[in-house]
């Protein structure tokens, strides 16, 4: 999740408002980190990713949503949650390539993936790594390419000190993990060249608030452009989390004719 300052007024959920239990959940050990996930319902694997600093947690809520028509997995990504804390300098490429290697240990070699803000930006990368491994793909609040040297200001923001200010941080099962994670945010840098935009093979739906003070609209317009098989959701009077609250039921139905095309 980038960091923008209207990430503040986000509301807390809290996991125990939910009542789904995982048909399973463990952790793995893929490129030497314990990656951590939760499988829910049946049909077509769908990866659901959260955001920079978030859990899997986060998309707790949407699990009832697509259940009966997929096989859901909720996933700690690299250095968050219920995974092992961050071992090396925060690389986004590198935690697609670790989440390549849980598909290759899950044997599944086709899946279908929604992600949020980090999230997103993780799938682009994944499907650069493994060409044939996501069938379709919506991204929220991103677009493959962002970096932190772009806004300086957010760094002043999130901070250790400030960790009050950002409540689902509570989800982290340590100060330690929380610390890391905040630390690595300086490090947050990833681009995807037209080249790279113009070889990704899945469909991609782009869904973006026109508030999201993180993108940039030229950004999208240059991947609208190269990406070959995109679609552009721009929602007026959104900011970066989408796909919550007020629209959320709107993107339920959008994503999922879109997840069911063939």
């Amino acid at each position: 999740m980038k960091i923008y300052t209207t990430l503040i007024i986000y509301i807390f959920i809290s996991t125990y408002m939910f009542s789904q239990t995982p048909k399973k959940s463990e952790s793995v050990t893929v490129n030497g980190k314990n990656i951590y996930y939760e499988v829910y319902g049946k049909g077509e694997p769908l990866f659901l990713l959260h955001g920079y600093s978030q859990t899997s947690n986060s998309w707790k809520p949407y699990v009832k949503d697509y259940e009966k028509e997929y096989e859901i997995y909720l996933i700690d990504l690299t250095g968050h949650g219920k995974s092992e804390t961050f071992k090396e300098t925060l690389s986004i490429k590198s935690v697609a390539e670790d989440l390549n290697l849980l598909c290759r240990h899950l044997n599944l070699d086709k899946i279908k993936a929604i992600g949020f803000s980090f999230g997103g930006d993780v799938l682009f990368q994944l499907a650069l790594i493994n060409p044939s491994l996501i069938e379709s793909m919506i991204t929220i609040g991103a677009v493959g390419t962002w970096s932190i040297d772009d806004f300086i200001q957010y760094q002043d923001t999130f901070t250790f000190e400030n960790r009050a200010n950002f409540p689902w941080l509570i989800n982290h099962d340590s100060d330690d993990k929380i610390k890391a994670i905040m630390e690595q945010f300086k490090n947050y840098k990833v681009i995807v060249s037209d080249e790279e935009l113009q070889s990704i093979n899945p469909e991609v739906m782009i869904m973006i608030g026109d508030n999201d003070e993180g993108m940039d609209f030229y950004e999208i317009a240059r991947v609208k452009k190269n990406l070959p098989n995109s679609d552009i959701w721009i929602l007026p009077n959104v900011a970066h989390g989408a796909h919550e609250r007020e629209t959320k039921d709107e993107f339920i139905i959008k994503s999922k004719a879109f997840l069911s095309k063939k």
